[in-house]
């Protein structure tokens, strides 16, 4: 593995796990008055982040490449919550800040690990010339 494929490896482990720890204990600790059960806590907020964590250890490319829409939700909370409750803002933008280094790291991580693997998705123009090719053939 090349040295800049294991640092974005290492960026995506470092702030999901951060990410999962920001979040359990923003939930559970920081936020005295909670809305909702701890149960839809755990589910809603904690679980999403838990699904891909296994694929991440192992550094599987696939799985750092869906788990880019997986972080995209915890993006989105950051963002709503830095703008609609001041009391919670600091939370939130480090929220924002790990799920940025979750995305960074986990979308560089799948396309250069990807290449050197060879998983790399085909040019649609040789696609095209390959399915002409199959075309023609079942012709003659």
């Amino acid at each position: 593995m090349a040295p800049d494929t294991r640092f974005y490896r290492y960026l995506a482990l470092i702030s999901h796990t951060g990410l999962i720890v920001w979040i359990t204990l923003w939930q559970f600790t920081f936020t005295k008055e909670h809305t909702y059960s701890p149960l839809f806590i755990a589910l809603f907020y904690i679980l999403p982040l838990l699904l891909p964590y296994w694929g991440i250890l192992k550094g599987k490319p696939y799985t750092h490449a869906w788990a880019n829409f997986v972080v995209l939700f915890y993006l989105i909370h950051g963002c709503t919550v830095a703008y609609a409750v001041p009391d919670e803002r600091w939370y939130a933008v480090v929220e924002i800040i790990l799920c940025t280094g979750m995305f960074v790291g986990c979308s560089a991580y799948a396309r250069k690990r990807g290449r050197e693997l060879g998983l790399g998705l085909k040019k649609l123009k040789e696609e095209m010339q390959e399915e002409k090719a199959r075309f023609e053939q079942g012709q003659q």
